[in-house]
């Protein structure tokens, strides 16, 4: 028996389960099935999820990286420390082939507010260790840190932004949607250059979601922000079928619903998520808060399962009064009720929204007339209207927005055509980890967009991720960007800084 074993099985109080028969079986041990890492989200005062996949061969074609149709046990830890001498939490977990051998393990009984280590062990190979952390309980409000993301196409370059992150430490990452990308290069032109190639066409099956997840999850980029922090997750459009909507496909091609299906089935697979974010009906159940302390609410949505069909054909259009229209829904009624209840009834300090899309109004046309993507809450202005009123009557509201891959920093009105309307809070638009290529800088054109639209005060095309630091007296926003993704080890600069004070509901001018 090899030492990490021994000291494993030791630790976890499991030895003497092992029956002295398999000692010689587990010399003989399989290829590392952990090829996938570690992940953990949706923390709570008392607890998180931690993740992972077994998949010796990740990039098997029938999805199930290469495991075979048997269920297998996993064994877990949670430790105090990094040399896993202090283990305070420990167990077995079946991964099972139907899950295509996925864990989801739901820690319970930690302390809040307290960083920890976790681990597992299966066919004799040890995984990565990931970091954690409990959210401090209910009353206290302890300055922390939280990172933003968004739109990570693999073929477009390199996810050094998301290794950028992880050297930052945060306390929480927040995902904003499309965690991949469903299209490969050889589906449609491309206008950046392929840097490496998906494995397979476009995303069908399930064995297709699946495969497409472990390509993504074997980057070493992006373990390493799995591994360096709890994540929040919510989805956007890609990780189902680009700007999909509702029932509604993005594509006119058949047989939407099955791949909706599969598409959930596999997100869930490979998230960090709570077993009840899976409902019985099939839906994926993403709305919900993560709190920490009395400092931060992130009230998590998801723009995407509960909305209309785009107006007018979806795209950027000129015109389209459909978009007007007061019956139009994009978080849909049952959202918008737990949003309003969410809101009214936060103690926290600052009130973060995770959403997917951008919520500020955007006039994309330089001079008269005006030209709006309809993807984005442009596109149903009606419920934006409300969810803006509600923001204005809630403590420091902060939106955290993707989508887009360009970033922006944007004050939210009541009234996006009267710049002298009530302020309803701030937008932190990420831009993208890799998507449309290494971007660039073009002040003269971030001058000329804001001029078009006062209410937008940061824009930059570059790629990276948002850094902020929440304290009670004020939330710091740094726009982290990297020069290139289209080869490896860019460093990671700020572009810019924004604080927003307590009660301010705009950004400090100084």
């Amino acid at each position: 028996m090899d030492t990490s074993r021994r000291t494993f099985l030791a630790t976890t109080g499991l030895a003497g389960l092992v029956p002295a028969g398999a000692l010689p079986a587990l010399r003989r041990r399989a290829a590392d099935p952990f090829t996938l890492g570690v992940a953990s989200g949706d923390p709570a005062p008392d607890g998180f999820v931690i993740w992972t996949r077994l998949a010796p061969r990740p990039l098997a074609a029938d999805g199930h990286g290469g495991m075979g149709s048997a269920d297998t046990d996993v064994e877990w830890q949670v430790a105090e420390d990094r040399a896993f001498a202090r283990v305070v939490r420990s167990g077995r977990v079946r991964a099972r082939h139907a899950s295509a051998h996925s864990v989801h393990v739901e820690v319970t009984g930690l302390r809040p507010g307290a960083e920890y280590f976790y681990r597992f062990r299966a066919q004799g190979h040890l995984s990565p260790a990931g970091r954690s952390l409990t959210t401090p309980a209910p009353g206290a409000a302890p300055s922390m840190t939280f990172a933003a993301a968004s739109c990570a196409y693999y073929e477009h370059g390199y996810f050094t932004a998301y290794r950028r992150m992880a050297e930052q430490h945060p306390d929480l990452i927040v995902h904003l949607g499309d965690y991949f990308y469903e299209d490969s290069a050889g589906d449609k032109p491309q206008a950046q250059p392929i840097i490496r190639r998906h494995v397979g066409g476009k995303c069908a099956s399930l064995a297709d979601y699946r495969l497409r997840h472990a390509q993504y999850k074997t980057d070493p980029d992006l373990q390493a922000a799995h591994a360096a922090a709890p994540w929040a997750v919510t989805w956007d459009d890609h990780e189902v079928e680009n700007n999909w909507a509702g029932t509604t496909p993005g594509t006119k091609v058949p047989g939407f619903p099955a791949r909706k299906k599969a598409a959930i089935r596999a997100y869930y697979e490979h998230m960090p998520l709570r077993a009840s974010a899976l409902r019985p009906n099939g839906e994926l159940r993403l709305t919900r808060q993560v709190t920490w302390g009395d400092l931060a609410a992130f009230h998590i949505l998801d723009t995407r399962q509960y909305r209309d069909d785009q107006p007018c054909e979806d795209g950027v259009r000129v015109g389209c009064d459909a978009r007007l229209d007061a019956r139009r829904v994009l978080l849909g009624a049952g959202q918008l009720r737990w949003l309003d209840a969410g809101l009214r009834g936060s103690r926290a300090r600052w009130n973060v929204l995770a959403q997917q899309i951008f919520l500020a109004q955007r006039d994309h046309r330089l001079g008269p007339g005006a030209e709006m993507a309809l993807d984005g809450w442009d596109g149903y202005t009606a419920e934006r209207d409300r969810v803006l009123r509600g923001l204005a009557a809630t403590r420091n509201p902060v939106v955290l927005t993707g989508d887009v891959h360009v970033a922006h920093a944007n004050e939210l009105r009541t009234d996006f055509d009267d710049p002298g309307s009530p302020r309803a809070g701030v937008e932190l638009v990420a831009t993208s980890i890799s998507s449309d290529g290494d971007g660039y800088s073009d002040p003269v054109g971030g001058q000329l967009v804001r001029a078009e639209n006062p209410h937008v005060t940061f824009i930059d095309q570059r790629r990276g991720y948002i850094f902020c630091r929440a304290a009670p007296d004020a939330l710091r926003a740094e726009f982290r960007t990297v020069p290139y993704i289209t080869r490896r080890g860019a460093p990671a600069a700020t572009a810019a800084t924004f604080t927003v004070p307590d009660g301010a509901r705009t950004f400090d001018p100084r």
